[in-house]
C-alpha cells in the first residue's frame, strides 16, 4: 500500500460549486475510485488560504495504468467538468500535474 498526499488551490469565488458535488458523490465515480485500487480517499479544505489537501491509499501495482483507466471513464470525465474549473493548480507543480504531489515525512499507525 502506498499513501499519497497532494495539494491544489481552490478558487474562493466558486468554492460552493466545488463543495456541492462532493456532498453527494456520484456512485459511478466512487466505483471507479475503488475499482482502480484507491482507498481512504479524503479531501480536506484549508480556509482562508483556499487549499485542498487530498489523501489516498493506493493498493495496486500499476498506479499510472489505474489512473489512466479511471481518466477514460465517461462518468469520471463528466464529474471533472464540474470540479476541475473550481481548482487552482499551484504554480510550483510539475508540467502535466494538476494536483501537486507531496512527500510523506512522517506516519504512525
Amino acid at each position: 500500500m502506498q499513501r499519497m498526499g497532494m495539494v491544489i488551490g481552490v478558487k474562493p469565488e466558486i468554492l460552493g460549486e466545488y463543495k456541492r458535488p462532493h456532498a453527494v458523490v456520484w456512485p459511478d465515480v466512487l466505483a471507479q475510485i475503488a475499482e482502480n485500487n484507491i482507498c481512504n480517499y479524503t479531501i480536506f479544505l484549508r480556509e482562508p488560504e483556499n487549499l485542498l489537501f487530498g489523501y489516498r491509499e493506493y493498493h495496486g501495482t500499476d498506479f499510472e495504468g489505474d489512473t489512466a483507466r479511471m481518466a477514460q471513464d465517461p462518468r469520471t470525465q463528466e464529474w471533472w467538468t464540474f470540479t476541475n474549473p473550481c481548482q487552482n493548480p499551484l504554480p510550483s507543480r510539475a508540467e502535466g500535474e494538476k494536483w501537486a504531489p507531496m512527500i510523506e515525512v512522517f506516519h504512525t499507525d
